[in-house]
């Protein structure tokens, strides 16, 4: 039986759906522009409420993709300058953020890891360890847990790309065990599933796992001047992703899992694998070592201030000379250097396959923190955070965290998650600012909760490349999907308001 094929990322009724809401989007942003300026917002400055109406069609333009995404966030700054809400330098001065440089050096670090294939041998090769054999609910565990982890290094959508492609090949081989018969398509769609939510799992756990994380990032050390280490960011994380895949597996995996009875074809499946991957090369050690290297200098200075403490001199060193985002273009760098064949020379990566990394996405985040920035420096943030405050009566440390986690989750499920973060955090810290309360924690909620995108194959990529598939019936990404944002929106304030407290 040869690998499912897929039939289709949306249905036909789904695919006019989307047509309308791009069609609508060049109709309702300049209607939602026009009606926010011409609206009698009291007490917000000139240049607030000309930036109001730029976020409102900015955020229009994300929400219906009428444009693509990134040339919205091109858009918006554009017209800042042109309206006078501030001079091009000050607007413009974002695009050129250290934590920019950070995404560039980690796309093309994993740009690397994918050139030859190091990604995807990781993840067969977990799949063969012994421990896994041919056990349903442990293949599940390790396809899901190769899945989270990668996904912190790599973008989810990469990363499921990148493994979908192992789970249809799994599923033929499962099949051609029991047939035709309902189970393993109850088990592919639990695969499958877990795959695409352990994507945005992984995520949460580094810096550079996802844009919202290094947009919350950003955002706070523009507003508070708190810089958040990225093996702090790995501690307050860890937490989280522990007891999210642990509620994944419970209510995805487990039931998938139920009753498949033991895959005898398995381990000729891996074998297949690994013949196919064939001995080690030379780009996959290059690739290891400025991987690993870049890591390791990511994470030491954490532990350092732990050991040391921030205060001593190895830690002010380390912070000064090697932030991260100065390690992470060393780290790109590497790869430029290594040579593959020396006598060719042909290095681990060449500036084509470099140019060929998210750009999109780099050009979203720029976008992004510029407009987080007016907001503060325009009082539009502060006056937003005021309305809320006042809607909502939240204003204690814990009502913050959990209405900010809340909205972050809403709001990711139906625009792009680095979008959703830079509408709703900025509001996060000028809020916590408006009740007197230290601004990170709920900040960093809204930062978590754009990352909970369970609910609909359009909510992030990582749904629609599997649902794509064929094999997850939409009824069943609701119904889980539903369910684990419940879950996020009361772990995620739980172990910040704990757990953060302690590591912040």
């Amino acid at each position: 039986m040869s690998d499912p094929e897929p039939t289709g990322r949306l249905s036909a009724a789904e695919e006019r759906f989307e047509a309308v809401r791009r069609k609508a989007g060049f109709v309702l942003a300049p209607l939602v522009f026009c009606a926010v300026w011409l609206a009698p917002l009291a007490g917000l400055s000139h240049e607030a409420h000309l930036l109001a109406a730029v976020v409102a069609l900015t955020v229009t333009l994300w929400v219906t993709e009428a444009i693509p995404i990134p040339a919205a966030a091109l858009l918006g700054p554009a017209l800042c300058v042109l309206l006078g809400v501030a001079p091009a330098k000050t607007v413009f001065g974002p695009f050129a953020d250290p934590v920019v440089f950070l995404f560039i050096g980690s796309f093309m670090l994993a740009q690397g890891l994918s050139v030859h294939g190091l990604d995807r041998r990781i993840a067969v090769s977990i799949l063969a360890h012994k421990w896994v054999g041919p056990h349903p609910a442990r293949i599940l565990i390790a396809f899901s847990g190769v899945t989270l982890v990668i996904s912190m290094w790599l973008s989810n959508t990469a990363t499921t790309a990148m493994m979908y492609p192992i789970g249809l090949s799994l599923f033929a081989a499962l099949s051609r065990k029991k047939g035709a018969s309902a189970g393993p398509t109850v088990y592919a769609s639990g695969m499958l599933l877990m795959c695409a939510y352990s994507s945005s799992l992984g995520g949460l756990g580094t810096p550079v796992g996802t844009p919202p994380n290094l947009i919350g990032l950003g955002l706070i050390e523009q507003a508070t001047g708190i810089h958040i280490g990225f093996f702090q960011w790995m501690l307050l994380a860890a937490p989280v992703i522990i007891l999210l895949f642990v509620v994944l597996y419970w209510h995805v995996g487990r039931k998938a899992a139920a009753d498949f009875p033991r895959i005898e074809n398995f381990n000729r499946w891996i074998a297949d694998q690994l013949r196919e991957l064939g001995p080690l090369r030379r780009g996959e050690r290059n690739a290891a070592t400025a991987f690993i290297l870049t890591a390791l200098l990511w994470i030491v200075p954490g532990v350092v201030v732990i050991i040391a403490g921030p205060e001593s001199n190895t830690a002010k060193w380390l912070s000064g000379h090697l932030p991260e985002s100065i390690v992470a273009l060393i780290g790109a760098t590497l790869l430029f250097v290594l040579p593959v064949n020396w006598k060719q020379r042909e290095f681990t990566l060449n500036w084509r396959q470099a140019a060929d990394i998210d750009w999109g996405t780099i050009l979203l985040f720029g976008g992004g923190l510029s407009l987080g920035g007016l907001m503060f420096t325009t009082g539009l943030a502060d006056a937003i955070g005021h309305s809320l405050q006042s809607l909502t009566g939240a204003q204690s440390l814990a009502a913050l965290t959990f209405l900010f986690t809340g909205i972050g989750i809403i709001l990711t499920e139906f625009t792009s998650n680095t979008a959703s973060a830079n509408v709703i955090i900025p509001v996060a810290l000028a809020m916590s600012v408006e009740c007197g309360v230290n601004p990170v924690i709920p900040a960093i909620g809204a930062c978590m909760g754009a990352s909970m995108a369970f609910l609909l194959p359009v909510s992030t990529p990582p749904n629609a490349i599997v649902y794509g598939s064929g094999l997850v019936p939409i009824t069943h990404m609701i119904r889980y999907g539903f369910a684990l944002d419940v879950v996020a929106a009361v772990v995620v304030p739980l172990v910040l308001l704990t757990w953060g407290q302690y590591v912040l």
